[in-house]
């Protein structure tokens, strides 16, 4: 066997109130784990926050930071300066923006330091500037939130992305697999081997695997014309196709899709059609700042009105009690993770 380059790696994670837990220690972990097949520190890491005090997770657990924002500034020129910063974050990622972790991002990245981000993360590089024009992955959740808000980033429902010097992944165990390819870049499939067995994990997923169940395991439908059908519906939401578009692109005719729909989803084509895309307004109500008309047009409907007459049906609350709800609960989990 070929002795392995005995490189070395500093990482940064930077923790955003309420990051995941999940994706965070999956990253870490795997760079322990890293560490002890090699049988010395390849790979060392420090947490930051903006004042440098302890961090909430989204699960109520609080992590130490080691440095601030100013102690990483005075880092970039210096010897302890990192090889690679990640961006930790998780749920309510829409509501931090803070003008000093933008710049020493943008600073970073201008210096030749590699930034990535773990989870949600993608939304705080994208507000720095970072991701236009850039390939980019952040969780199903969010997608459609960021995109909106981020038209010129490139993002994809893909585990991981790598764009250049910028590293993103969807969160879960997708930091577990961007952490192997940095792995594999730095020492090759052996180490990365050896690492997947001691995570007991089968096999090295790629980047461009698919976040969610597939449809037929989601939605627990078989038939394969309906699942090519709602795939159709699910790539035309802004502009919703008509039933005679969507029967031309199934080859079927408009009465054998809507004996299809009665059968397998229990409801007509128009009306399975009509909920998924109440599914993403709510997606994005909760997620974005935009204003319930541009959510409504972003969703394929044709006026506010109709669209909350629609969302009220299915939901027994209007949009605007719908975004009311999410930061009364955001409110109350803050100050529950405060004391």
């Amino acid at each position: 066997m070929n002795k392995m380059p005995h490189k070395k790696r500093s990482l940064v994670f930077f923790m955003v109130p309420q990051f995941t837990m999940l994706p965070f220690s999956a990253a870490i972990d795997t760079l322990r784990i890293a560490n002890r097949m090699l049988g010395y520190q390849a790979y060392n890491w420090r947490l930051t926050s903006v004042d440098g005090e302890k961090v909430y997770s989204s699960c109520g657990i609080g992590i130490e930071a080691n440095t601030s924002l100013a102690d990483e500034r005075r880092n970039l020129g210096g010897e302890n300066r990192p090889s690679m910063v990640l961006v930790c974050s998780g749920i309510d990622v829409e509501e931090f923006n803070n003008k000093s972790v933008n710049a020493w991002l943008r600073e970073t990245y201008n210096r030749g330091v590699a930034v990535g981000s773990l989870c949600t993360g993608a939304h705080v590089l994208a507000q720095a500037g970072l991701l236009n024009g850039k390939r980019c992955a952040i969780h199903w959740e969010n997608l459609p939130g960021f995109s909106e808000a981020f038209p010129q980033a490139e993002v994809y429902a893909d585990l991981y992305e790598v764009d250049s010097n910028l590293y993103t992944c969807a969160g879960g165990t997708a930091s577990l697999d961007m952490m192997l390819n940095l792995i594999g870049e730095d020492f090759g499939e052996t180490l990365v081997n050896r690492v997947c067995e001691q995570h007991l994990t089968d096999r090295v997923r790629s980047p461009h695997d698919r976040q969610r169940l597939p449809l037929r395991a989601r939605l627990g439908v078989q038939n394969g014309k309906v699942l090519s059908i709602i795939e159709l519906m699910e790539g035309n939401l802004a502009e919703p196709l008509s039933l005679l578009e969507i029967a031309d692109g199934a080859g079927l005719s408009r009465r054998q899709i809507e004996r299809l729909f009665r059968q397998e989803m229990g409801r007509s084509p128009a009306r399975y059609y009509l909920e998924i895309r109440l599914d993403r307004a709510r997606h994005l109500l909760v997620q974005s700042s935009m204003p319930v008309v541009e959510v409504a047009v972003a969703c394929g409907f044709v006026s506010a009105s109709h669209f909350s007459k629609c969302y009220r049906e299915l939901y027994h609350r209007s949009p605007q009690q719908e975004r009311a709800d999410r930061k009364m609960t955001m409110a109350t989990a803050r100050q529950a993770i405060a004391a």
